[in-house]
């Protein structure tokens, strides 16, 4: 609970910042107080991340000041930050994939410390926080969850006095989202401030204490959360009214489009997950959710599935009624698969490149957009300019690199990437992921729209509340085995949580021994 009678911990004054072609803020006012959890809220693109990163010190404000404890300072660097006791948890990853968990949460600090003493106290804080870790695993083969529980134990070492967190709980399940909150608000009753960026509407609602609305980069309304509906505090960030996607409730599937049968691979990566006998099916017009913890044989699926590793045994994958479990990505492509991997920046899209070549290097068949080896840029630029405005991705244009787009904005381009190639199969993994409550709804309701074409789609998340949501059938992928399948209208709630939490029950126990509550 914030403290009454003090400074303010941290206060912007008519902060701006302008970008060729985007003024991102534009004289921003923020008060966060000591021990206060606030949340700040916005659409895709509304100004949050580049506020936030100036805080931090990775961007400079082209006007304005900043006040530390009542105190006026300018934060030249992240390393200046941090020793005023600044931390921040970056929606995309600030990772080196070759080094380890524990080198990688050193360079972080800036005290030195011998690395089998900070391993320790890597793997005690993971545990107390029930954000296990094992300190010598190379971060390349790490799932995105339990690289999330990286940069979170990073900050939580750095005992800071204002923690900033971008989207903390997108791959986490509830149970572990909970053990967050109870963290959260144990490091807030220590007078810790915390600002919280989320498009979880519900979470805002039960964690924060205040809320600050962004628009267009500009603070549009504050507000007590706990006295606003999710819905309400959505259409403060859209500015209008929207629609929530729904389904029709139609149940009449068409013959099998993607056929899994006694799948079994290992898994690559050194730590990864193996999956064994996975068997399913998914029809035209159907979609299955698979649903599970961040590390249970996700990626080994994903791989399987979109060619990039191939199956020992060619028939354990079929897809229109053609063995594909050793054809490649390109090959699968061509008999009407398309596909979402977890990450964005690196495996989705390529940040050096621009929209139109990344639009370019998985539409290039499907759309026409080669004549005889020679690039077709006419075509090319047209499919990127639809992407962009079928799916409202804010960004300088289609020639600005992928790398520049925020978060959500290019979870929208690479989704509407490979809907608009109107697939026969569609296989895509945690597609809400970091987006803002309008877009999640736009993007929901073109899913279901593409079932209704008869396309078959596959979503692999760790939201079961989304999966609950556009699932007509749901399964839960556990230490690289899948359950049954279940008719989602008639699945059982806390079941489902029981199973994503299964392989994990020992690492979520509490410091005194006590096991912590099944997952829901």
């Amino acid at each position: 609970m914030a403290e009454v009678g003090v400074p303010a911990r941290l206060e912007l004054r008519g902060i701006s910042k302008q970008f060729p072609g985007c003024l991102a803020n534009d004289q921003v006012d923020l008060d966060l107080r000591p021990g206060e959890i606030h949340a700040l809220l916005g659409e895709n693109g509304a100004g949050k991340s580049t506020l936030v990163k100036i805080i931090y010190g990775v961007l400079k404000a082209d006007s304005g000041h900043l006040r530390w404890n009542g105190e006026q300072t300018t934060i030249t660097s992240p390393s200046q930050a941090r020793k005023l006791g600044i931390a921040m948890v970056f929606q995309h990853f600030s990772l080196f994939e070759s080094m380890t968990v524990a080198e990688n949460v050193a360079l972080g600090l800036d005290d030195n410390v011998r690395l089998d003493v900070l391993s320790d106290q890597v793997a005690e804080i993971g545990r107390r926080y029930g954000l296990t870790l094992e300190p010598e695993r190379v971060i390349h083969d790490l799932s995105v969850g339990e690289r999330q529980r990286v940069e979170i134990v990073r900050c939580l070492m750095q005992n800071p006095r204002l923690l900033i967190m971008d989207e903390p709980t997108s791959v986490l399940t509830p149970g572990e989202a909970d053990t967050l909150f109870i963290t959260l608000r144990r490091l807030a009753d220590e007078g810790c401030t915390i600002l919280y960026i989320s498009h979880k509407l519900s979470e805002i609602r039960a964690l924060c204490d205040r809320a600050t609305v962004m628009r267009g980069g500009k603070v549009v309304a504050t507000c007590d959360p706990a006295e606003e509906t999710a819905y309400d505090l959505a259409r403060l960030m859209i500015g209008a009214d929207f629609s929530q996607a729904s389904k029709t409730g139609s149940t009449q599937f068409g013959a099998s489009r993607l056929k899994v049968r006694n799948l079994n691979m290992a898994a690559t990566a050194l730590h990864g997950t193996d999956i064994a006998d996975l068997e399913f099916e998914v029809a035209a017009g159907e979609i299955l959710g698979i649903a599970g913890v961040a590390g249970n044989g996700q990626n080994t699926l994903l791989a399987a599935l979109s060619g990039e590793q191939l199956a020992d045994d060619p028939a354990t994958i079929e897809i229109e009624g053609q063995i594909a479990g050793q054809l490649g990505p390109r090959r699968r492509r061509r008999l009407g698969l398309a596909f979402v991997p977890e990450e964005r920046l690196g495996h989705g899209a390529v940040p050096e490149m621009s929209l139109i070549d990344n639009a370019l290097l998985t539409g290039y068949d499907r759309q026409g957009l080669l004549s005889r080896g020679s690039i077709m840029f006419s075509r090319t630029k047209d499919y990127a300019e639809r992407i962009v405005k079928s799916f409202q991705v804010v960004a300088g244009g289609i020639d600005a690199n992928a790398g520049s787009l925020s978060g959500g904005n290019l979870q929208k381009f690479i989704i509407g990437r490979e809907l608009l190639q109107q697939p026969k199969v569609l296989v895509v993994a945690h597609p809400t992921w970091g987006v803002d409550a309008g877009a999640a709804a736009a993007i929901h309701t073109a899913l279901l729209e593409l079932a209704e074409q008869g396309t078959a789609i596959l979503v692999v998340s760790q939201d079961l509340d989304e999966l609950l949501q556009i699932s007509d059938r749901i399964a839960v992928l556990t230490a690289g085995r899948l359950s049954d399948c279940m008719v989602t209208a008639d699945a059982d709630v806390t079941q489902i949580g029981l199973l994503m939490g299964a392989h994990v029950a020992d690492d979520l126990a509490e410091p005194d021994g006590e096991q912590r509550a099944s997952q829901t």
